[in-house]
């Protein structure tokens, strides 16, 4: 059983970008080029291999994150085209978990947009190294050095051209290969056919400039090459070349190169960079896992115990549960038996699948640094760890946004009651971001999600994939509550009903925490005025309260609890008095502190002609929404606002009316804030009576 690629020829990549900027495309081209696919499928035709799911192709948008491997110049490339729509953005979370490098795509005539914004914090979270690809260069308004400029101001990074574009009349006709000093002239029909030939005279002034550039900024981040540099001594293409690839491995810069994909322009020498500059999963740090509280360290090696990351559960109408996972260490093989050190549990590997897309190869082991899927691991979910029996090890599991909108749903004949169930779980499973519970008034079914596209794939997968015809109710927004002020809580909890009874009493001090951090609890019972075994039964009723809400039913965020004194029972003390006093408590306390409701708060941003930018920005002020400012983008102007999420339900209909059909717009959760009072006043309200309704 042996590998047929070194590890140092191994390359795990995404494909990351805003929605429409071209990560579809630039796949497509990626498997035609390297062989992989005879035929090159396009998005618009509802044919890119990489969009498989009836719904992408419908739509002409990526919903999945979808893996593929392909071989350039004797490297096995593993890639993943991510989705760049807002509300699928865990896929691309989950996706860079478990990448090393990644390609981050532009619009080249938008440039950095809202997502791009998004999966660039998501690459640093992961420390992922990136190579930028500026896409669509053959469109009126291309400008590849105002994308460069963008990249600097929003994202702060470092962009340094590898290649500058040759544009005659408007069409890309070939790009300036900074490094090798060459033209590389595309044909003018398909771009297929490239012809490497010297730079052209009008261009060396240009690229001498670019050059010096090129030199100078890694110079900056490369001792090496700096001495050379400062002695005015020759720097060969070699050396160069290492020192690109040791600044992009360390991320102090950002190789770019320009295309366009469409027109098969520039894609064979993004291959090459990808190949140049994006790590082997030996040029990255060894993955730290731990085990009983100690720290593991585990390098990238066949020989090494197993270590692997499940990333992503699929669920497959013919095969059941897939369980795609990231090898980090050892070899996963066929037939065998792991850990799932996150369970705890003994699981044993059915067949194994090197994936193209959603469709599969049978493997008999997935090698350290791949990525591959497993059939039969039933209790596996995204973000458990799967490892050797004898050495286990948990790796960092992944981390991801909460809902922020919410639905009720119901069947719509008995029938379809149990399969719903059904559906839902799988889904759910699939998704980390997608949650399902139970209306604790009313007993509806409550589906959430990111957004409503998301929520709506979810109901049309469930009819599809499942055979469920299933209503849902008006969206609703997943406000949250908090609190502004301290207070100090001491109470008894005793019940007595004949034989043993109940007794339980804490005391404990409530306060607000800066937004975002979340709960916090703190022990701080010395002396065992409240045994050690009951401290956790104390946190668990906090949280039960927490869970419920208590202000209007929603969750309770970004406070802190410091338990400090308290009291028990010899005999009718237990962990179940303790957590009920905590709960009563809590409630009590924080109705005390100032409950105040939070709502979500998104960043939108519209596309809009410049004849319709007053009544866009009008529409926008009148949701509650605050402008941010306005930027010409080529032909376009972009409004950028904050706005409630509550006041953008229906937004696509309402912009189609006010422009005509020509503006569009994206959005993503921003933060949450504070509710007008008289806003919230209304919410509390209504949820109150909704609750004594279903009373």
């Amino acid at each position: 059983m042996k590998r047929q690629v070194p590890l140092n020829k191994v390359r795990n990549i995404g494909i990351m970008a805003h929605i429409d900027a071209g990560k579809t495309t630039v796949s497509e081209r990626i498997l035609f080029f390297t062989g992989k696919s005879h035929k090159i499928g396009e998005v618009h035709d509802g044919q890119a291999t990489m969009d498989w799911m009836e719904q992408e192709r419908e739509r002409g948008i990526t919903i999945t994150s979808a893996a593929t491997t392909c071989f350039w110049k004797n490297h096995r490339i593993n890639i993943i085209d991510t989705p760049g729509h807002v509300d699928f953005t865990v896929e691309v979370e989950r996706s860079l978990r478990v990448l090393d490098g990644a390609i981050a795509l532009f619009c080249a005539v938008a440039g950095v947009e809202p997502q791009s914004e998004t999966v660039w914090r998501q690459a640093e979270k992961y420390e992922v190294p990136v190579i930028a690809f500026v896409n669509k260069m053959d469109r009126a308004g291309a400008d590849f050095y105002r994308v460069l400029k963008t990249m600097e101001d929003q994202l702060h990074a470092n962009p340094v051209p590898i290649v500058i574009p040759i544009v005659e009349n408007g069409e890309l006709r070939g790009v300036i290969d900074l490094v090798y000093n060459v033209a590389h002239m595309y044909d003018d029909i398909t771009g297929e056919k490239r012809t490497d030939m010297p730079i052209p005279e009008d261009y060396q002034e240009e690229r001498e400039k670019w050059f010096k550039f090129l030199i100078e900024k890694v110079s900056e981040v490369d001792e090496r090459l700096l001495e050379k540099y400062c002695q005015g001594e020759e720097i060969t293409t070699e050396e160069l070349m290492q020192g690109i690839r040791r600044a992009t491995l360390s991320r102090l810069i950002t190789p770019t190169l320009c295309g366009a994909a469409f027109k098969n322009k520039g894609v064979k020498r993004l291959l090459d960079s990808v190949v140049d500059f994006l790590p082997a999963p030996n040029d990255l740090p060894p993955i730290i896992g731990s085990h009983d509280n100690e720290e593991i360290v585990r390098n990238p090696s066949d020989e090494a115990p197993l270590a692997a990351l499940a990333f992503k559960v699929v669920a497959d109408k013919h095969m059941g549960k897939l369980i795609y996972f990231r090898v980090y260490s050892g070899i996963m093989k066929s037939g065998s038996y792991v850990l799932n050190s996150t369970k705890d549990s003994k699981q044993r590997v059915g067949r194994l699948l090197q994936m193209h897309a959603n469709k599969q190869e049978q493997r008999d082991a997935i090698f350290s640094g791949d990525i591959g899927v497993a059939i039969g691991l039933s209790d596996t979910v995204t973000g458990d760890t799967l490892c050797d029996i004898n050495n286990p090890i948990i790796l960092e599991a992944i981390e991801f946004p909460s809902p922020v909108i919410s639905v009720s749903i119901h069947p719509e004949s008995k029938n379809d009651s149990d399969k719903l169930g059904f559906g839902l779980g799988r889904l759910a499973e699939e998704d980390p971001t997608f949650i399902v519970s139970s209306g604790e008034e009313s007993g509806e079914t409550i589906i959430s999600g990111m957004g409503e596209l998301h929520l709506e794939i979810i109901v049309d997968r469930l009819k599809r994939e499942f055979g469920v015809s299933a209503q849902v109710g008006r969206p609703e927004v997943a406000y949250r509550e908090t609190i502004v002020k301290d207070y100090d809580m001491n109470h008894r909890y005793v019940k007595q009903s004949g034989g043993k009874g109940d007794f339980a009493h804490v005391a404990f001090k409530l306060e607000p925490n800066p937004s975002g951090t979340g709960f916090e609890f703190e022990n701080k019972i010395v002396g065992g005025a409240i045994p050690r075994e009951y401290i956790p039964a104390v946190e668990k009723g906090i949280l039960d309260a927490m869970k419920r809400g208590i202000f209007a039913g929603y969750p309770v965020v970004d406070v802190k609890v410091t338990l400090y004194d308290g009291s028990f029972h010899e005999v009718d003390s237990s962990e179940r008095a303790f957590r009920i006093c905590a709960s009563q408590a809590f409630k009590e306390a924080f109705m005390r502190c100032k409950p105040q409701l939070l709502e979500p708060i998104m960043n939108v941003h519209v596309t809009t002609p410049p004849e319709y930018a007053g009544s866009v920005t009008g529409s926008l002020s009148g949701k509650r929404g605050r402008i941010q400012g306005m930027e010409s983008v080529g032909s376009s102007n972009v409004v950028k606002a904050m706005v409630p999420l509550a006041e953008m339900f229906g937004y696509a209909t309402e912009l189609r009316t006010i422009t005509s059909g020509r503006a569009v717009f994206s959005m993503q959760f921003e933060h949450y804030e504070p509710a007008p009072a008289s806003i919230a006043e209304e919410i509390v309200k209504t949820r109150h009576e909704k609750m004594r309704g279903a009373a």
